[in-house]
This record gives structure tokens, C-alpha cells and sequence, in this order.
């Protein structure tokens, strides 16, 4: 598996989360992780918005012996469903917030009060999970 978190600052506990559970997937050939354009800070609260796209592992489809052309198509070896099913599984991740057929999205929020301070922020985090046929570009 290729993971590409290049254009990822490393902000945000439920990405890492669920890069470390897509990372033992056995059905993903690649993930890449971006910063997405939406994150943002103010004054009581900071917003933080990731993408992660994901390149399923492909099966491979069968050839026709005296034709060219394929008998029956390669496919991806997972839809958004599995992927679903699979962070679903782990009781740290759970089911998505939201889910349609070409993305899931994962929303957590927290309270943070640093020490020696008497007001704390919110932190709310988005997680954003694509599947692509294209493998990951640098």
C-alpha cells in the first residue's frame, strides 16, 4: 500500500485514526491525505477539515482467448459500502455522520481547555474519505 500525506500538516486525531485503520485494509492499494481548503481558526473554536483519498486494489477481470477485449471488465475490489463496513468495525472510528455513494464523512467534536486558562475551545474536526481509480500523484 502507497500513502501520500504530503500536502497533509498532520492536524486532526480522527484522520489519524482512520489512516492507521485504512492502513491494515486489505482491499487498498493507496491512500493520500490533504488539508482540505475549509479549515480554519477563530476566536472559541478551530476548525479542521481533511480529505483522504483512497485507490481500492483493482481484480482482475478475464480476457477472451480469440477475441481481444475483455470477457469480463477488471473491478474494484471495494465499493464506499466496504470501506464503510471497515472503519465501522473499529469501536474508535464507528459508522459515518453522513454517506452517499461516492464519499463518507466522519465529524467529531471536542471541548479543549488548556491548563492555567479558564476558557477553552471547541475543536471540531471533518473527515472526508473519496474513492478514485487513479493512483495517487505527488
Amino acid at each position: 500500500m502507497t500513502i501520500d500525506v504530503e500536502r497533509w500538516s498532520g492536524d486532526g486525531a480522527l484522520t489519524q485514526c482512520l489512516l492507521d485503520r485504512l492502513r491494515i485494509a486489505p482491499a487498498i492499494a493507496a491512500v493520500r491525505v490533504e488539508d482540505a481548503p475549509a479549515s480554519r481558526e477563530e476566536p472559541g473554536y478551530l476548525f479542521v477539515s481533511n480529505e483522504l483519498l483512497i485507490v481500492p486494489a483493482v481484480r482482475p477481470g478475464r480476457r477472451r482467448r480469440w477475441m481481444p477485449g475483455w470477457l469480463t471488465p477488471p473491478v474494484a475490489a471495494w465499493a464506499v459500502d466496504d470501506v464503510a463496513a471497515w472503519l465501522a468495525a473499529d469501536p474508535d472510528i464507528g459508522p459515518p455522520d453522513f454517506a452517499d455513494s461516492g464519499m463518507l464523512q466522519y465529524l467529531r467534536t471536542q471541548r479543549i481547555i488548556p491548563p492555567y486558562q479558564t476558557r477553552g475551545f471547541k475543536l471540531v474536526e471533518m473527515a472526508r474519505i473519496y474513492l478514485s481509480r487513479n493512483p495517487p500523484h505527488g
